[in-house]
């Protein structure tokens, strides 16, 4: 899990909003077309095109709008931008097992939900070369129960993991070459866009950094 910093909503959004007068309330059920686009762009740029749990690559056509504090809640607003993310999975292919903001619904514990809005979520998981996701120390209760509750080691997930860590452990690579490679996965790109399971390659391959200059490619 990736630490996020949000950002300011959409201007268009923040528009919309102030649109409400006594005939018309905004609701997150009226939020559509161009302008939820727009916000559903927002929330993809601010988390450098990376699901908000698991870490993979967002796309446009499989991704959705993901409200960590839920809906159900009464006391949440639904069109408070602070409260959004955007998780992966949209329309699922059969088959296609349930992960993150889909299989978090309307589950919410502040005590055992691990927030990518909090700074030190980095530091709550490990990881293992192949492929698994685990708490960082023992006892951590809530670490695991986010892996249960966001599916984080279904086969699926487990399995991109291992496939993005296999080529840092190819035995030809020097010491210095893997160092390179390693530092240049977790910068982000002109676009803005950070590599796939970026916290699994830093925790990995944490030892290949340098820690002054770590500012560089977080």
């Amino acid at each position: 899990m990736k630490y996020i910093e949000k950002t300011p909503e959409p201007q268009t959004f923040t528009d919309w909003k102030n649109l409400a007068n006594k005939d018309w309330q905004p609701t997150y059920e009226s939020l559509s077309g161009a302008l939820k686009k727009g916000v559903k762009t927002a929330l993809m740029a601010e988390q450098g095109n990376l699901c908000s749990y698991s870490e993979s690559r967002l796309v446009e056509d499989d991704s959705h709008i993901e409200h960590y504090r839920p809906q159900s809640d009464a006391t949440v607003d639904p069109l408070d931008f602070s409260n959004m993310l955007c998780s992966c999975q949209n329309h699922l292919k059969k088959g296609d097992p349930l992960h993150c903001g889909n299989l978090k619904g309307d589950w919410f514990d502040e005590s055992l939900l691990i927030s990518p809005l909090e700074k030190t979520c980095e530091t709550q998981f490990a990881f293992t070369a192949d492929g698994y996701i685990q708490a960082s120390q023992e006892p951590n209760q809530a670490a695991l129960t986010t892996i249960e509750k966001l599916g984080l080691n279904i086969p699926k997930l487990r399995d991109l993991r291992s496939n993005t860590i296999d080529p840092f452990l190819d035995d030809d690579l020097s010491t210095e070459e893997l160092q390179q490679f390693v530092r240049g996965y977790l910068e982000h790109s002109d676009a803005g866009k950070f590599n796939e399971f970026w916290a699994t390659i830093r925790y990995i391959f944490k030892e290949y950094l340098v820690e002054d200059s770590m500012d560089e490619v977080t």
